[in-house]
Order: C-alpha cells, then structure tokens, then sequence
C-alpha cells in the first residue's frame, strides 16, 4: 500500500536528524516520505549537529516561526588547544595553544559565569544575511564585516564530562544563541582555545519530553502509511501553552471570514491566542485586544467546511 501523490499530511515531525546531512536535506526527504503538499522546519541544524529537527508538513507549516522562539537544549564537546575559522569542524585549523590543568569544580565554575542574559556577535560563518548575502557566503570569500551583537539567554549550562581536551557541555538556551561561539568563549576563558567537535541538539521547545525519529526508520515505514503518520503530533501541539480561545460554530464562521469576533470567557489576556471551533477542533492563530476581540492571523485551510452549519435566524 503506498500513499497517493500529494496526501493532506498536517502535523509536526520530531526528526533526529543525523551528521552530515543538512536541515533542508533532511527536510525534503520527509517531505519526500509522507509525499506533503508544502514542508517547513522549525529551526535549522548544521551539517556537523544531529538531534532535533522540528519539521512541519501542510498547514502545520503556518505554525513554524512559533516553534523558533522556544528555548532549545545542545549537548556539545569542545576540543580545547586548538581553534579553527568556524568553531567547529568544517573550518581550517588556524590556532594552536596550551590546554592547561583543568578539574571539574574549576570547569563548573567557570560555566556559572555564563548563565543569564548576555550579548553575543554572531560568527561569520552563519546564515544571518549582511546587505543581501549570507554571512557565510562572506566568509568563504575572505570577507568579515562588522556584526552587531545581539542579547541571548543561558538557562543553565551543565558540565557532563571532563576528559581533557574534551570538555562535555550541555546547555539550555534562548533562540538566537549560537553555540560554536559559546564553546569559543568558554575555552578563552579557561585559558585555552577551543572548538565545538560535536554537537547535538536533544529538544527544542516546547518538545522536551518527546520521542524523536530517524530517517532510517522512517525509510523503513514508507510502505505502510499508518506507521509513518503515527510519528505525526497535531498542528496545535507546538502552541499549546498559549492562552486558548474556544467559539461556537457561528463566531468560528465569522472568524474564518475574516471578521473580528468578541470572546470574552475565560482569563482576560492580550496577544496571539489559539482558537478552537464546535467540538475542538483547530482553527489557527488569532490576536486577542484588551476588549476581547479576537482577529484572525493564521488560519488552518479547510476548517471551515467542516464547521457545523449556521445557526438558522431566530
């Protein structure tokens, strides 16, 4: 049993992606797979990394830019007495140096020093784009240009394991936070030079706790429809712990009309919100303003004819 071509595929897939293989190629294997109309993924990985790649098929795809402004969680090796052009392995060895005499309480306590709010500049080798061109692409051309640093946030950062020159780090962080320049810093300041040997990413927010998939398995499954979609979370599970609004079938209409409607019940709040017609099924992100007004911003296709039909006039 195969699926046919271009399948109505919503949800989320938690992919472990693997080494050498980048986010977009990862992405459109899925893709590929489950035979998606539109792919997207929340939150690129390098070739270098594996772990957690959040990757939305169909009008899961709407909720995307949500899960890039969760905190995500790396566990990563540094090799102290040597750095290179990127801070990890794909770039040129450029730096040797001394890798002093290390014991972990002197490691955890230099790893306290970098939690909380902090301002990091971007490594030229990134995806951040410079006038129109990727900063990496800059780089490659032996060309740096001054990048503005921008604020971060370290929840904690964990020594695992001291085996020197390898220093295990695991760390909780706010998006934006590159760890290659994190691992740089910290080798600077335990009186060394260093880079990121390995890196994988173990959640991002809010998945902490669930399990993820390997392409190999999904290969495996591609026959057999039902044991790739079992591997699918709901469009919504990504927004859950956003402040939820519920309408009957006629606001849900006029929601999907595109005209504002008043929900008043439930804690009074103000900003995005996820809204829910007859019988809870999902209609997409909305605003919420101080009066109550709910205005549709994202909404899931295909809602509205499933909606029960108008409530006949008085």
């Amino acid at each position: 049993m195969s699926m046919p071509a271009a399948t109505a595929i919503d949800g989320i897939l938690l992919l472990d992606k693997p080494t050498g293989l980048s986010s977009n190629e990862a992405l459109q294997q899925v893709k590929h797979l489950f035979r998606a109309r539109k792919a997207g993924h929340g939150g690129s990985l390098d070739p270098l990394a594996s772990g957690m790649l959040p990757i939305c098929l169909g009008e899961a795809t709407k909720l995307a830019g949500a899960l890039l402004d969760g905190r995500k969680c790396y566990e990563f090796v540094i090799r102290l007495g040597a750095s290179t052009t990127t801070g990890d392995l794909e770039g040129e060895f450029v730096t040797e140096c001394a890798v002093p005499v290390l014991n972990e309480a002197a490691v955890a306590s230099t790893l306290s020093g970098f939690i909380g709010r902090r301002e990091q500049v971007p490594p030229m080798h990134s995806a951040l784009k410079h006038r129109g061109a990727r900063l990496y692409e800059l780089a490659r051309r032996g060309i740096e240009v001054e990048r503005p640093a921008r604020t971060i946030h370290i929840d904690s950062l964990e020594l695992c394991a001291l085996e020197p020159p390898h220093v295990t780090v695991r760390v909780v962080c706010s998006k934006g936070t590159y760890v290659r320049t994190l691992a740089v810093d910290i080798a600077q300041v335990l009186g060394s030079c260093g880079y990121v040997e390995d890196l994988r990413r173990l959640w991002v927010e809010p998945f902490a706790t669930e399990p993820m998939v390997t392409l190999d398995v999904l290969h495996s499954a591609a026959s057999d429809p039902q044991a790739l979609t079992k591997w699918l979370l709901p469009a919504d599970r990504g927004i859950e712990s956003w402040p939820r609004v519920d309408l009957d079938a006629d606001d849900a209409r006029r929601l999907l009309d595109g005209q504002a409607v008043t929900a008043l019940g439930g804690v009074p709040v103000e900003g995005l919100v996820r809204t829910y017609g007859p019988a809870g099924r999902f209609l997409g992100i909305a605003r919420r303003d101080e009066q109550g007004r709910v205005t549709a911003r994202r909404l899931i296709a295909d809602t509205r004819a499933r909606l029960a039909p108008r409530t006949p006039p008085a």
